[in-house]
């Protein structure tokens, strides 16, 4: 029998042509059973092997640790859904936009990250290009020196990028690839600014290493240093461009969808300017030349702390920690970049704009909170997103019930904890099916996270809301939070869920509210771990 698709049916034939009853029978079995696709039932066998796992789970309550056990190793067999070393550099420099940065590896290693993270530019796409040295066997056999260094030259003969970041990958690190002393070599004979960035994979169970050592470039080889003597054609930014007394740059931000272009107009009307955003929508001589500003906001803590400390270290450039997701969030870092300042002008206008953007927003959002008041969330995505989303969905009226991360550090998971209520569930490194687990237990009405989780949660008949990298609209700022209660909005209040056949009444009783989980925490983590 041959299954024949089109967009809005199947049809059910025999070879030639014709349908027996028989058939007719087995179809209508068929198309019942697709109407009624489940989750199929995660086996208990499998739920016991993850005793170790325990550890990894845990319910917020007041005079407890509250902070599950964390970058560890993941337990052979789980299939981590963890990104790896590279991975994390990619992450943090690719949003540079007039640098090429190429992968010395095989040529898989290179889609990894490739034109995925969303992030925007204003200007030059040449960070949207993909690069690899394309190792072979004969390059592991022999070494891929050679091949690397002609690669460079070539791309810089083609391109005349501001910079050539050289991204080493696991198999570089196998083979002993000198990265170093290529770029070194290769930066004397084309003029430019030749980065390696020594990320293998491997160097670390957590991409967290990645971000640090993606900061570690920027330190070493481009921040504070002037452009290679004979790129006469560099048009370097001037700082005396700024406002000397209130410069400042943005560190973790990466302009996936716009955030930044929805931040900077906020900072810019109270008078402050922008040196460099590391890394969205930048370019290499602004990130050069971060070393001149007077403050740094960290937006990304996750990222960008380890580069902010430094920073503050070597060039005594002080940090404020801030969140542009929410309006309460947003509201407190405005005040708090002013407060810096100690500018009184800079503090009235950042009053005002708070009061005008926040009627503005409350009016707007009216609306959305009416049909969203009440409604549960669950939270799994990257380590900053999984506390500095807590407020936002609050100021919606909805309720946290679930958060947790990939690669939480402890100081992610004490942000958490200090975030969100007493009873809410806090999870860490969670694989698919400790996640569909959860999710068929604790019912939320939405979940957020990545496109990895996208389909696990619509055929578990659970909103779903990317705040990941392939999200196309920008959700930071005070115009941004009136796209993310859209957007939540649109997903929670779809009517696909009153056509959904299995799909359970919002006010169904049994749901759990964040107290009751409180009331018996330990039976429901260990049930969830161990299985029933």
């Amino acid at each position: 029998m041959q299954n024949k698709n089109n967009s809005n049916q199947q049809d059910y034939v025999t070879e030639d042509g014709k349908i027996s009853s028989n058939d007719l029978t087995n179809i209508k079995v068929l198309k019942e059973s697709e109407m009624n696709i489940k989750v199929p039932e995660i086996p208990s066998e499998i739920i016991k092997t993850l005793k170790s796992r325990k550890k990894h789970m845990c319910v917020k309550k007041d005079g407890t640790n509250s902070i599950p056990s964390c970058n560890e190793a993941s337990v052979p067999g789980m299939v981590t859904q963890r990104s790896c070393v590279y991975g994390g550099a990619r992450v943090v420099l690719m949003p540079i936009t007039d640098a090429i940065h190429l992968v010395h590896g095989p040529l898989g290693c290179a889609s990894c990250t490739w034109d995925i993270r969303g992030t925007r530019s204003s200007g030059c796409e040449l960070y949207r290009n993909g690069f690899s040295t394309d190792l072979q066997e004969r390059d592991i056999v022999f070494g891929g020196e050679k091949k690397l260094l002609e690669t460079i030259i070539e791309l810089n003969q083609i391109f005349e990028p501001a910079a050539i970041f050289v991204y080493a990958t696991c198999v570089v690190g196998l083979i002993g690839d000198d990265l170093k002393r290529v770029c070194g070599e290769a930066g004397k004979i084309t003029g430019s600014r030749v980065i390696p960035v020594q990320s293998e994979g491997f160097r670390s169970v957590n991409k967290s290493l990645g971000h640090q050592l993606a900061c570690d470039a920027l330190l070493e080889y481009l921040i504070g240093t002037e452009p290679p003597q004979n790129k006469g054609n560099v048009n370097r930014k001037e700082v005396k461009d700024h406002n000397s007394d209130h410069c400042l740059n943005i560190l973790g931000e990466f302009n996936v969808a716009g955030d930044f272009w929805a931040i900077k107009p906020l900072l810019e009307k109270i008078g402050v300017s922008i040196q460099a955003v590391v890394t969205g929508d930048s370019t290499v001589e602004e990130i050069a030349q971060a070393n001149l500003a007077q403050l740094n906001l960290v937006q990304c803590q996750k990222s960008s702390r380890y580069l902010a400390d430094a920073m503050e270290e070597l060039y005594n450039i002080p940090q404020i920690r801030v969140n542009f997701f929410g309006v309460e969030e947003t509201s407190s870092s405005l005040m708090a970049i002013a407060k810096f300042f100690n500018d009184p002008q800079m503090i009235e206008t950042v009053e005002k704009i708070i009061e005008t953007e926040t009627e503005t927003v409350e009016e707007s959002i009216a609306p959305y909170r009416q049909r969203l008041s009440g409604k549960k969330v669950a939270v799994y995505v990257g380590g900053n997103k999984a506390w500095s989303l807590i407020r936002a969905f609050e100021e919606l009226g909805m309720e946290v019930l679930l958060t947790g991360t990939q690669n939480g550090l402890p100081e992610d998971y004490q942000r958490i904890k200090e975030t969100v209520r007493d009873g809410t569930l806090v999870v860490d490194d969670a694989n698919a099916m400790e996640l569909a687990r959860l999710l068929g237990k604790y019912k939320p009405d939405l979940l957020v996270s990545g496109a990895k989780e996208k389909y696990l949660s619509l055929k578990m008949r659970i909103a779903f809301c990317d705040f990941n990298h392939d999200r196309i609209s920008a959700f930071a700022g005070f115009k941004g939070f009136l796209n993310f209660a859209r957007e939540v909005d649109r997903a929670v209040s779809s009517p696909v869920w009153n056509h959904s056949p299995q799909i359970k009444p919002p006010a169904k009783p049994d749901i759990l509210t964040a107290k009751s989980i409180g009331k018996k925490p330990r039976k429901e983590v260990t049930e969830i771990v161990q299985g029933s």
